[in-house]
């Protein structure tokens, strides 16, 4: 499915496959189930990157290292409310991050968090939407309109 939509976005990067080893192997270091959607995709193209070099989704790796990173960092312990709660997949190339609420799960739900403010705001009711928002924007703050 995400490969047949990629070719509606000229500017976008499609990767190899995820190794499903590696997403178990995400769910067990993170604690929470990978969203089907998000599954479905990294197991098609690990990854998508727009023209500017934006990571739209993030690789598999990526997603571990950075989840652990805003988790285990303990000046954002002290700044920020917990991210425990989330699975970011994505970011915005400005420092906002696109994430997915996995306690409770939500799974279609995509969340922006603003990195500015500490906000988690609701921005697309399903991992294509928000796809095919931030391929067709012309800017990084496309969530915000």
């Amino acid at each position: 499915m995400w490969r047949e939509i990629a070719p509606e976005f000229p500017s976008v990067g499609l990767t190899d496959p995820a190794d499903e080893m590696f997403l178990a192997s995400i769910e067990r270091q993170l604690g929470q189930a990978v969203p089907q959607s998000l599954r479905e995709l990294l197991l098609e193209s690990d990854g998508i990157t727009d023209d500017y070099g934006t990571d739209i989704v993030w690789s598999s790796e990526k997603i571990l290292s950075e989840n652990e990173g805003f988790r285990q960092n303990m000046q954002f312990r002290e700044l920020y409310q917990s991210f425990d709660a989330l699975m970011f997949f994505g970011d915005n190339g400005g420092g906002d991050q696109f994430a997915f609420v996995r306690d409770p799960a939500r799974d279609g739900d995509v969340f922006v968090w603003d990195h500015e403010t500490d906000s988690r705001t609701w921005v697309s009711a399903s991992l294509e939407n928000y796809l095919r928002s931030a391929l067709g924007s012309d800017g990084e703050d496309w969530y915000r309109d």
